[in-house]
Formats: C-alpha cells, sequence, structure tokens
C-alpha cells in the first residue's frame, strides 16, 4: 500500500533540502559569511530528517523516486529563488563599432540611468571599437542588457560577476546605501 502522505513528506522535506543547499551554495560563493552557516545548520537538519525516512523504509522504490523528485525540484526552486533575489554584483562589457553616434550616446544614457561606465578604445576584426565597462547591481542586469540593446543592437556584451570590489564610482554609492540602510 502507498503512503500518500509518506510520500509528501519526503518529497517536501528533500526540496525544502536542496533548495537550502542551492541556497547556501551560492551565498558561500558570495561571501555571506554568517548567513551562509547558519542556513547550512538548518539544512543538514532537514537533510538527516528526509535521508533517515527514505533509509527506514528502502523496501518501497517509491520513497526512493519520491526523494530523487523532491532533489530535482529543489535545485530547480533553489535556482528561481537566486534568481529573484539576485543578489551581488554583475560585470558588463559591451563592445560596439565606433563609426556611430551610438558610440558617443551610450555612455552618457548608461550614466544617465546611474551606472558607472569606464570607456576605452580596441581594436576588432573590422576595425576600432568602443569598449564600455559597466558594473550593475544583478537585478538590474536584465534592464542594462535591454538599454544598450536600445542604443545599439550590434553590441557585443558580455558579462561576469566580480568577486571583489574596491575603490571608484560604486564603492562610495554601496558605502553610502549601506550606512542609509543601517539608520533605518
Amino acid at each position: 500500500m502507498i503512503d500518500l502522505k509518506m510520500l509528501a513528506m519526503i518529497f517536501f522535506i528533500n526540496l525544502a533540502y536542496v533548495t537550502l543547499n542551492t541556497l547556501r551554495f551560492m551565498l558561500t560563493m558570495k561571501g555571506y559569511r554568517i548567513l551562509a552557516p547558519i542556513m547550512s545548520m538548518v539544512e543538514i537538519t532537514i537533510y538527516i530528517l528526509g535521508l533517515s525516512m527514505v533509509l527506514d523504509r528502502l523496501d518501497n522504490p517509491i520513497n526512493l523516486l519520491t526523494y530523487a523528485l523532491g532533489y530535482g525540484v529543489g535545485v530547480s526552486v533553489g535556482i528561481k529563488i537566486e534568481d529573484a533575489l539576485a543578489l551581488g554584483y554583475t560585470m558588463v562589457t559591451a563592445i560596439l563599432p565606433t563609426n556611430t553616434d551610438q558610440d558617443r550616446s551610450l555612455p552618457r544614457v548608461l550614466r544617465d540611468h546611474g551606472y558607472g561606465v569606464t570607456q576605452s578604445y580596441g581594436e576588432g576584426l573590422s576595425g576600432e571599437r568602443v569598449v564600455l565597462e559597466i558594473l550593475s547591481p544583478r537585478k538590474n542586469e536584465r534592464a542594462l542588457y535591454g538599454l544598450i540593446k536600445e542604443v545599439e543592437e550590434r553590441a557585443f556584451i558580455i558579462s561576469y560577476e566580480p568577486k571583489y570590489i574596491s575603490g571608484g564610482f560604486w564603492t562610495k554609492k554601496i558605502r553610502k546605501r549601506q550606512r542609509n540602510n543601517l539608520k533605518s
């Protein structure tokens, strides 16, 4: 006989465990030195509870299948939550052709929208290029891509997440925001 209540518990316990595991891993990678260890304590407690439920009932392969399903769904849910939280910053490099008005207006448009932009010049296969380095909160990443493409649809865009940021426009802005948050 299939115990639906037990299957639901196994599924949701593993879903919670893997979701926390995914988030904890991402927090660890981003340097959250207090939140990540606290989350790991909750995570491992849930893990042991779920695993013991399955190991005590190995005679029913549906329990193991439900555990695996909870694991897969938990990874997906964890990624979606982390995407929604969009913690940290992204560094975007936009490479533009230089023979247009956009190569002069895009840095101004980006700065008008609050982005820090460093502009330099490089050489590409077809000649000179404008290289823009733009730091953005991850939550604004898609809007930044849209803004770049709106002004210069031929822009070549690459992004990555910086681990360490020091100095410049953004550091002052971040410190000011943190001071304001502490006062609130």
